[in-house]
């Protein structure tokens, strides 16, 4: 029997779905825009754009759940337009708005950030189905690229009043700190099991709307502790699991 006739050859399907897949063309542009608004000094257009990205980004697995037009392809182009949208563009960024004056330490922490949301896209791959998936394991490369990105925003909106260029040691640990966490150990909540379009309590609907409500008012400053928030939350959440331990252990030696 030859490999033409063989049952066991694998049939590649014709076609591609093209309503999840347009959505994840749009955030790799914006993820493209980014960078080069990042060469011509526009750095908050560039911050906008990578954020732009994490909404198309959270929108094309979604409809390809709900539409049921899922695919291998659709996968493997997420994640490559990850790398680009949320690795590279806000590396980019991060090195043009404050790394740059270190010279090559500048460029390395923005190569290690890159380095590490490739690794958090492979990890993540591989353990797609192994892993709970009410949580994620690390900082998601999407929650790191908004912290970079709203950061450069918050700095340079008038509660800061930053101009240009932000040339501070801060950032640069800031960075490091975020791109360690991507491949960390540290679990975040991934709300992959709210149920939105179910019945929810009446204050929940009360308190998402005044959240609105201060989020029209003061966008940066909502946006920046949402995201930083979220960014905090697993060390925080990993800090109090560890006491707990700590605690319960030493109560069951007494």
């Amino acid at each position: 029997m030859n490999a033409e006739n063989s049952p066991q050859k694998i049939r590649i399907k014709k076609g591609i779905y093209l309503l999840p897949n347009l959505f994840t063309s749009a955030s790799l542009f914006c993820g493209f825009y980014s960078i080069i608004a990042s060469f011509k000094e526009h750095f908050v257009p560039a911050a906008i754009a990578v954020l732009v990205a994490v909404v198309f980004d959270g929108l094309d697995g979604r409809i390809a759940r709900l539409t049921n037009t899922t695919s291998k392809f659709g996968a493997e182009y997420d994640s490559l337009a990850d790398i680009i949208s949320f690795g590279i563009a806000p590396a980019l960024l991060a090195y043009s708005w404050s790394l740059s004056i270190y010279g090559k330490w500048g460029w390395i922490v923005a190569f290690l950030f890159v380095l590490c949301g490739a690794l958090r896209l492979a990890r993540y791959n591989i353990q797609i189905g192994i892993v709970e998936s009410s949580v994620f394991n690390g900082l998601p490369i999407p929650a790191a690229a908004s912290v970079v990105a709203i950061t450069v925003i918050f700095f340079s909106s008038d509660y800061v009043g930053v101009e240009g260029r932000f040339n501070n040691i801060f950032i640069m640990v800031f960075v490091i700190i975020v791109s360690l966490l991507m491949v960390s150990g540290v679990k975040y909540y991934s709300f992959k099991d709210m149920k939105l379009l179910s019945r929810k309590p009446f204050t929940i609907f009360f308190w998402l709307t005044v959240l609105m409500i201060i989020i029209v008012v003061e966008p940066e400053i909502t946006f920046f502790v949402i995201i930083l928030g979220y960014a905090i939350s697993g060390p925080v959440w990993w800090l109090i699991k560890f006491d707990r331990q700590r605690y319960l252990a030493a109560k069951g030696r007494k």
